[in-house]
């Protein structure tokens, strides 16, 4: 039914820049909020930022600033655009949709995809 595909992950140097794209697809009726999580090695799943259906945004105070996200609701299609990259912010990115298919709304989660900041 419906999957999550992430892309966009990599290795940059501190200082970069990356654009991490999630594309739900399936039979998809609506998504509500759409989120980006991310988990270092070793640490617990961490919240990054949300968007709400109406474009309402938050976002952790460790990205504030260097990270934006955005939808198309068109193309069922989130991004996180992540600026002035850290090594903090290394870790595996998920991104979470709650989506109402014919079953129901569920939250629904990507594959994951690494991002590496080293010099």
């Amino acid at each position: 039914q419906v999957q999550l595909v992430e892309s966009g992950g990599g290795l940059v140097q501190p200082g970069g820049s990356l654009r991490l794209s999630c594309a739900a697809s399936g039979s998809i009726f609506n998504i509500y909020v759409m989120g980006w999580y991310r988990q270092a090695s070793g640490k617990q799943r961490e919240l990054v930022t949300t968007i709400t259906s109406g474009g309402r945004t938050n976002y952790a105070d460790s990205v504030k600033g260097r990270f934006t996200i955005s939808r198309d609701n068109a193309k069922n299609t989130v991004y996180l655009q992540m600026n002035n990259l850290k090594p903090e912010d290394t870790a595996v990115y998920y991104c979470k949709a709650d989506i109402r298919t014919v079953v129901g709304t569920n939250p629904h989660w990507g594959q994951g995809t690494q991002v590496t900041v080293s010099s």
